[in-house]
């Protein structure tokens, strides 16, 4: 740093605070002239991974910056100070855009010494990157959909000086202009600029109307990277502390708060801060990237290899191959031995049909979460059973025993990409990826014990809720028996028992004061009231009614609280990247004992849905029609997925039930996660954990949760999906 710079620092100190705030922004500015390094090299070189603040977003110790978490980032965060419990989830959504959802637990909050249980959701967006010359700039919403008591606004530069500093001030509003504030500069705008409604008072709402609104007020600070894990932060702030000061006790006696992080080597930061003049903080942050899997991947083992013809056609002598290959005998020695080798590697041959020098095989994936995998894996044991004469592989996955897509292989491109540096794109561009439906079952062709076919598992189950109104975490664990049986292509009776162990979700005391009909809120009841239960007990028929099409009619216990009738079709060609299906559904409400008894409550239901895939993992949905508790409106999702299986998303549902009638929340709104087992263990399964989180849950919105629709249980199989996971293809 220059003598010149650290001259205006000096400056600052002595000078009262807004002062102090315009001086560290013109450090950042004139500092950046000694800087050789460019806005990647600042971001990530001088601090490799920004630090985060006591609220759990990218910043100093309570205001935020202008820097961005590496794309994807996932930092889960807790900390505590002066009775305060915060717990916040941060995603990097893209380079530029993150989303939070922060839980805090502010005890005596409430009247009469009572516990105030908050749920808020921020995001931010970088609008500008940093240069040698120019500070990265961002702009913050901050509990912009939950109660308001951490409601503001800003915007923030933040500029590397030299090495090891970074140099964030900006401007705030709302709680965030509440120390040191004066009138609003955006008042030149408009009138409606310079005052501001108090917060909370709908909370879950969008207040448009309040947001950069009111008084504001400048906030600064320093970060300094003493050491590669050592990081002290300096900052004066502009949150007052209005809304904790009067039920809480709280001494809010000066703008400055002072901190110190160490970084450890596996993701995690602790830190510790001196807060407002009168408090201790102490907060714990772990990072990891989905896009890493959390031990190496590919542990298990490499399966089948190609087998060159000459091989191949060795180990067939004896076989009579005059009909090439197509002999009764012939056959059978072929599709048994490749039903062994299948089977062995968890994928199973339900028909198999030579046609001169091509093969068709119809294989259901029961073990890889890529089902690229699964297809790899069987193009390479044809190689080991066929006769040299069979060139062409049409290998049809398929779900339900619904022919989802046609992978056709050329054996010849197998044998000379086996070992192949560029393998794996090169057998992606000369494979082509067709419409499964000309390749429907057929009788003659199955494999001996196809169908019938009966799978069952017995095991355990975990169900947690996570940040209830009422406590942060609730989980209950138990044992599940779950079986299916097919007993023709299309037909499937499955059911599910579950008896619970141990938990506590039925200690929620929280009772429905619901307007609407009780469609979702009576769930404790059915906590209460349940023992062994019935989770699901159905019989689906799945159908291909022509190119592009798939069909779906599902009978019985549907889900947990309802039973009925639903019928979906889909339209999703192989290659497009959109989606368009409708859903109708008649169902009555099961008796809180989830055995076979039904409650008075029943009512019809549908939607129609159109779904995008926008590339680089990232899938939107919307869905408009009637919800559970007859009202109408549409939900908005948008999910990023990651190659080896990892989910991120949100929602949220606007409907024709106004704020006031849903009740608290105003609106249905979420995100949800789904981890693969494989991501965790690095050994190939197709199970894994989702949890899908809501603020609260209300009747509003609230949409039947029936099993295998069909874009979730097809897309897998389709381009590009296929595509982003060819890599596995020779795993």
């Amino acid at each position: 740093m220059s003598r010149f710079s650290g001259a205006v620092i000096t400056e600052c100190m002595s000078s009262r605070p807004v002062r102090l705030v315009c001086c560290i922004a013109i450090t950042g500015l004139i500092g950046s002239g000694g800087a050789a390094q460019d806005q990647q090299q600042a971001r990530f070189t001088i601090l490799d991974r920004p630090t985060l603040t006591f609220m759990g977003d990218v910043g100093l110790i309570d205001m935020p910056s202008a820097d961005s978490m590496a794309d994807a980032d996932v930092t889960a965060t807790a900390m505590y100070a002066n009775n305060i419990l915060r717990t916040v989830i941060q995603f990097q959504v893209t380079p530029r855009i993150s989303g939070i959802f922060r839980y805090a637990v502010l005890n005596d909050f409430l009247p009469d010494s009572g516990t105030l249980y908050d749920r808020s959701f921020d995001i931010r967006y970088r609008f500008l990157d940093e240069t040698r010359h120019r500070p990265a700039f961002a702009i913050g919403l901050r509990d912009f959909g939950g109660t308001g008591v951490y409601g503001s606004e800003y915007i923030v530069a933040t500029k590397g000086v030299g090495d090891r500093m970074r140099v964030s001030a900006g401007i705030g509003w709302g709680r965030l202009g509440s120390y040191g504030g004066f009138s609003n500069p955006l008042g030149i705008l408009a009138d409606g600029f310079k005052s501001r409604a108090t917060s909370g008072n709908n909370a879950g709402e969008l207040d448009f109307g309040e947001w950069f609104r009111g008084d504001a007020a400048f906030f600064g600070g320093v970060e300094w990277r003493a050491t590669d894990r050592f990081t002290f932060k300096f900052e004066y702030s502009s949150d007052a502390y209005e809304r904790e000061s009067d039920p809480m006790g709280f001494t809010h006696k000066s703008p400055f708060n002072a901190a110190v992080s160490y970084r450890f080597d596996n993701g995690i930061d602790l830190s510790a801060a001196y807060l407002y003049g009168s408090e201790i903080g102490v907060m714990l942050n772990y990072t990891f990237n989905p896009k890493t899997p959390r031990i190496p991947d590919g542990i298990d083992d490499g399966g089948p290899s190609v087998v060159p013809r000459d091989v191949a056609a060795a180990r067939s002598w004896g076989l009579d191959l005059s009909d090439d290959g197509a002999s009764p005998a012939s056959r059978a020695s072929m599709q048994a031995r490749l039903a062994q080798q299948l089977e062995a590697e968890g994928v199973i041959l339900k028909s198999f049909r030579i046609e001169g020098s091509r093969v068709i095989v119809h294989i259901r994936n029961d073990r890889y979460d890529a089902p690229t995998q699964a297809i790899g894996r069987t193009a390479r044991a044809l190689t080991s059973v066929l006769p040299r004469q069979v060139e062409t592989f049409v290998i049809v996955p398929i779900v339900a025993s619904m022919p989802v897509s046609a992978i056709t292989i050329q054996r010849s491109d197998l044998e000379e990409l086996a070992f192949d540096l560029d393998g794996s794109w090169k057998s992606y561009a000369r494979a082509e990826i067709a419409e499964g439906s000309p390749y429907r079952l057929r009788r003659e062709d199955y494999v001996p014990g196809a169908y019938p076919d009966m799978r069952a598992r017995f095991g355990g189950y975990l169900v947690p809720s996570f940040f209830d109104p009422d406590s942060p975490i609730r989980i209950e664990v138990g044992a599940e028996l779950a079986a299916a049986y097919t007993p023709r292509p299309g037909i499937v009776f499955s059911g599910a028992l579950r008896q619970p162990i141990a938990g506590n979700l039925d200690d929620a005391t929280r009772t429905s004061n619901s307007v609407l009909p009780h469609v979702r809120t009576d769930i404790v009841e059915y906590e209460k009231e349940s023992e062994l239960e019935v989770s699901y007990l159905t019989g689906e028929y799945f159908f291909r009614p022509g190119d592009n099409l798939y069909g779906r009619v599902s009978v019985g216990m549907l889900e947990r609280m309802y039973g009925g009738i639903s019928a979906e079709v889909l339209w999703k060609p192989v290659e497009g990247p959109l989606a368009l299906g409708g859903e109708f559904n008649y169902v009555r409400q099961r008796d809180y004992d989830v055995l076979f008894d039904f409650r008075d409550y029943e009512v019809a239901t549908g939607h129609l849905s159109a779904y995008y895939d926008f590339s680089n993992g990232f899938l939107g949905q919307v869905d408009a029609g009637r919800y559970l508790a007859g009202d109408w409106g549409a939900t908005f999702s948008l999910d990023r997925e990651f190659a080896n299986g990892v989910k991120i998303g949100g929602f949220f549902t606007l409907t024709d039930v106004s704020f006031d009638d849903f009740g608290e929340g105003s609106f249905d709104k979420g995100f949800r996660f789904i981890v693969p087992l494989s991501w965790l263990t690095g050994e190939p399964s197709q199970r894994g954990f989702g949890q899908t989180i809501r603020p609260v849950l209300r009747d509003g919105g609230a949409r039947l949760s029936v099993r295998n629709r069909l874009y979730e249980i097809t897309r897998r199989l389709h381009d590009p999906e296929l595509k982003e996971r060819w890599g596995r293809f020779w795993r």
